[in-house]
């Protein structure tokens, strides 16, 4: 048999399907999501987003093919190529770049434009991959997490001159692979207590019931173990620290762009400015509980008709669901998107190489991060940060950069068993 009638053969046909049912059900909320009540408009109609929408889904299945026929071997030979050709891309997008609303996230020619710090997701994922597939890698060790941490804040910060925090957000999530990869548990439980000890300074304003708790938990945690003075003034110091913190909150607001301000302020005060600041959730809720059980049925979302949500074929994408289909249309797709996560870390832990396996779950960070943050984003659970649904919201790059870095994975996982690298 041909390698390549094997490599077909291994092709995880069910992923495929999951991806190609979200595709085809995101591009039919897209027309949804611009419907405005007039049938003459079709949804093939290229002049309106659902058609655009058809065009990078076939382009998408371009890329498929080209990825499906490449030799494996490719990603891995050229994964630092790849990295670095983005990483130059994320230089010059802010002197070359078009602006819109004070951002330069996209470059190209003409009508034709792609997001750089989109791509760059799947490149930096090569990247890791390429440099932590060493035996000797070690994420336990100071110096091999300097240089993991180097190759994933550089293009974190590009992006951020963008200026685009939501982008760059998304790239903290291969904190997952690197927690599978033997990243010290130490990191998270500090991580997780920054993010805790902000959302207490940010929703309780009288800070000495935080110096309270702090100081409670400091006693607690030093009593708990071994009674050292090495111990005390550890504790001690790391509870000054969080004290100290607690109080410098409000001003590290302070300094952000105003509207990044209004978006953390309306998440603890969702009836702070309805009319305003908080339209877009406020909406967007509404929109979602409308739904009910079985929702409106499809194009009768009147949320959705009359324009009450802006960005709803983009960022809220998923509340045109929620009205049209209700609960359980919107059950079906987060249960879509889990079918895929449960098979990706399948595929991750069968993979031969380390390589394939690290990718793998850097697809799963990505992925989860993005299906997490944008649903809860659209109940209002988290700021508005301009994180598109995966294989969903309407947009050449989104969706190009989300089926590159699926199909990558999916086909070294279909050439596995001509990988002849090392099992870890």
């Amino acid at each position: 048999m041909r390698e390549s009638d094997i490599h077909i053969n291994r092709v995880d046909w069910v992923t495929v399907l999951l991806y190609f049912a979200l595709v085809m059900i995101g591009w039919f909320n897209i027309y949804a999501a611009v419907y405005d009540g007039q049938a003459e408009k079709s949804i093939f109609d290229f002049s309106i987003n659902s058609g655009m929408q058809l065009v990078w889904i076939f382009t998408a299945i371009v890329l498929i093919t080209v990825i499906m026929v490449a030799d494996h071997r490719l990603f891995e030979n050229l994964s630092i190529i790849i990295y670095l050709i983005f990483i130059g891309i994320l230089i010059v997008t802010p002197f070359f770049g078009k602006e819109v609303n004070g951002q330069t996230l996209s470059i190209g020619f003409g009508s034709f434009r792609i997001q750089p710090g989109e791509f760059a997701k799947f490149a930096t994922a090569l990247a890791l991959a390429k440099i932590m597939e060493r035996p000797t890698f070690d994420l336990s060790k100071t110096k091999n997490q300097l240089v993991a941490f180097g190759v994933l804040m550089l293009p974190v910060l590009l992006i951020l001159l963008q200026p685009d925090t939501g982008t760059a957000m998304v790239y903290f999530s291969f904190l997952i692979m690197f927690y599978r990869e033997g990243l010290p548990q130490r990191y998270y439980i500090l991580g997780l207590g920054f993010i805790a000890l902000s959302l207490l300074s940010l929703g309780i304003k009288e800070n000495i019931y935080i110096v309270f708790g702090i100081t409670a938990l400091v006693i607690f945690l030093i009593l708990l173990g071994k009674k050292s003075w090495q111990r005390i003034v550890a504790f001690s110091l790391i509870g000054l620290g969080a004290i100290a913190y607690s109080y410098s909150i409000d001003f590290v607001v302070s300094k952000l762009p105003e509207h990044q301000q209004n978006r953390i302020m309306v998440l603890f005060n969702p009836d702070l400015d309805p009319l305003g600041v908080g339209w877009n959730v406020t909406q967007s809720k509404i929109a979602i509980g409308s739904g009910g059980l079985w929702g409106k049925g499809y194009l009768q979302g009147t949320q959705t008709k009359f324009d009450f949500v802006p960005e709803q074929h983009t960022d809220f994408i998923f509340c045109t669901l929620g009205e049209e289909f209700g609960w359980i249309g919107s059950l079906v797709v987060i249960l879509l998107f889990l079918a895929l996560l449960y098979r990706l870390v399948v595929m991750a832990e069968r993979q031969k190489t380390r390589f394939s396996r690290i990718y793998g779950y850097s697809v799963i960070s990505i992925l989860l991060f993005h299906f997490m943050i944008n649903i809860a984003m659209t109940i209002g659970l988290f700021p508005v940060v301009g994180i598109p649904l995966p294989f969903f919201s309407y947009g050449g790059s989104s969706l190009w950069s989300f089926t590159v870095l699926l199909f990558i994975f999916i086909k070294l996982d279909s050439s596995r068993a001509q990988q002849l690298g090392r099992i870890n």
